[in-house]
């Protein structure tokens, strides 16, 4: 076939050659009939989308051109027609395997980190007693994004700043840009990080399993170094087969912090009062010295902690001189035995630099440990003299007239007067809970009668207000008549005060509010039943007259309806 004979066909190029079209007629015909002729997009559909920041693929919903998306059988099919030919032959078996799923690097290697141990030298000048320090660190690989971490472990009292040394980053190589990976880690090697030279020594267990997993070979570990400065310092303990009483060392090593404490009276004589002072011994064990201090009570004149006698190793028997001696200070030559803790026991007298003190007790330490090391001595205390006075009793001092007398006695205590403290836990325990009452005004005057009056006791603080409540067409000013405030009950003084608590508001009582007579006449159902899970605290005639009142068995722990809510 010509191409002259052929002029009234479509060239013959790809996508101009159809089946049985040989006239214009059929052609016409064919681009009416078939749509995938008319197509003008040919672009393929998106098979990437991004899901909280990470780019994820998908499957086409659509194949080329909006076309339907077509099976991958359907599609072989339609292939092996138009081209004749077995898909075994052409493009082998048409089975294939199932893809894997796709996992990220970061979900798969996520919270996995490799752990080295390493160590670096710092340089010490203008030291004579050390040339260099070792510095161990740990060095941390997060294998989620090749990023290092370097954590030098904190000794306490070390006077270095240690913690961390390198944070979270990836760690540059070289001057190319490049950064260390897993790979370049390795035991015995030398990591140079920002010009610090770290040598890795160790790793962990699962460090190593990686690595092998790898196929990276990691070197022998290697032990590490130990700081000599640090090692000259340490001080070893002397090993003792059987225990010496002569070594002092030993001694300091197993009794240091343990003291023996007595109890004693001093008498002293050279006083011109001659009157007898409370002492207290201690007995240090670490190195058998004995400390004397008086203690005197507040405002006795004398120092609160005085000194009688420093700590010091106290002589019991010196030894013979064939000649005077001039010198004032006891020397350790010639002493020939000090006190022990056998020379101190609770009812005996000893003698301490020619002071005598009475030993009337000691501390549940020296007992036990008397009752271990020396169990044939007596401890048990012993009763004192009545004309000994040791305790000391604080006067209160009178009420000056401001205030309660809490706060006078404030001005006492401290220079600069504070407020006095209070019932934490009374006030938390009795938080708005207010017993209520109705009462009236018990005056001479006519035009005060029948006035109504709520009196309101707060648990918490023993406060009591009164209020009035208002009368209508009376002329009188009603409202607050009383602010919240602690009375004193008839017949009380300031230096003895007694206030009024619950138990003395009993229906028909008359409480007395400076100089004005309440006669209570009602209460709230509350009152009753707080009253009565306190009986024991209450008297029976209080009780008696609520019950009387309100009627037995009465128990809502709110206010009832007896007495009026005060209106503002």
């Amino acid at each position: 076939m010509s191409w002259n004979n052929n002029s009234h066909r479509l060239p013959f190029l790809p996508g101009y050659t159809f089946q049985d079209i040989t006239d214009l007629k059929n052609l016409t015909h064919v681009l009416l009939n078939d749509h995938s002729l008319q197509k003008s997009a040919f672009h393929r559909s998106q098979t990437l989308t991004y899901k909280n920041g990470f780019a994820l693929p998908r499957d086409p919903t659509v194949s080329i051109g909006q076309d339907p998306l077509l099976s991958e059988q359907v599609i072989q099919q339609e292939i092996n027609k138009r081209t004749f030919k077995t898909p075994d032959m052409t493009h082998g078996s048409s089975y294939k395997s199932p893809l894997k799923q796709f996992v990220p690097a970061y979900v798969t290697l996520d919270k996995k980190v490799l752990r080295f141990y390493a160590y670096f030298k710092e340089d010490v000048q203008f030291s004579p007693d050390e040339v260099y320090r070792v510095r161990p660190v740990i060095i941390y690989y997060y294998l989620e994004d090749d990023s290092m971490y370097i954590y030098e472990p904190i000794v306490e009292n070390s006077g270095l700043s240690q913690g961390k040394r390198l944070k979270r980053q990836r760690v540059p190589k070289n001057e190319r840009g490049e950064h260390y990976e897993y790979k370049d880690l390795n035991l015995g090697i030398d990591l140079v990080v920002y010009g610090h030279k770290y040598h890795i020594t160790n790793c962990d267990e699962f460090t190593m399993k990686f690595m092998e997993s790898e196929g990276i070979i990691l070197n022998d570990p290697e032990p590490m170094p130990v700081d000599p400065y640090s090692n000259s310092r340490k001080m070893t303990l002397p090993c003792h087969t059987t225990p010496s009483e002569f070594d002092r060392k030993h001694q300091f090593l197993t009794m240091d912090g343990k003291v023996l404490c007595f109890f004693a009276l001093w008498d002293d004589a050279d006083c011109l009062q001659k009157d007898t002072r409370s002492v207290t011994i201690h007995y240090y064990l670490a190195d058998d010295t004995v400390k004397i201090r008086e203690i005197h009570g507040p405002n006795s004149g004398r120092h609160p902690f005085s000194v009688v006698m420093r700590r010091q190793k106290l002589h019991k028997k010196l030894k013979p001189q064939p000649f005077p001696s001039c010198v004032m200070q006891v020397s350790k030559d010639e002493v020939e035995e000090y006190y022990s803790p056998k020379d101190f026991q609770v009812g005996h007298t000893v003698k301490l630099l020619g002071r005598p003190f009475l030993l009337y007790d000691c501390d549940d330490f020296t007992r036990k440990y008397y009752q271990t090391n020396h169990p044939d001595m007596d401890m048990s205390p012993i009763e004192i003299q009545k004309k000994v006075k040791v305790e000391w009793k604080r006067e209160v001092p009178p009420y000056n007239g401001f205030g309660s007398p809490e706060d006078s006695l404030q001005n006492c205590l401290a220079l600069i007067p504070k407020r006095p403290k209070k019932n934490v836990k009374k006030m938390l325990e009795n938080h708005n809970k207010v017993l209520r009452y109705s009462a009236t005004l018990d005056s001479q005057n006519p035009t005060d009668e029948g006035r109504p009056f709520i009196l309101s006791y707060f648990l918490y603080d023993d406060t009591i207000s009164i209020f009035e409540n208002p009368i209508p067409n009376s002329g009188i000013i009603s409202g607050m008549f009383l602010k919240k405030t602690r009375i004193l009950k008839p017949g009380s003084t300031v230096d003895n005060p007694e206030f009024y608590s619950p138990a003395d508001f009993a229906i028909g009582a008359t409480v007395d509010v400076f100089g004005r007579r309440f006669v209570l006449t009602n209460a709230d159902q509350y009152v009753l039943t707080y009253l009565e899970s306190i009986s024991s605290q209450i008297p029976y005639q209080t009780l008696n007259s609520l019950r009387q009142k309100l009627g037995e068995g009465a128990a809502n722990n709110q206010p009832g309806d007896e007495v009026e809510e005060p209106s503002e």
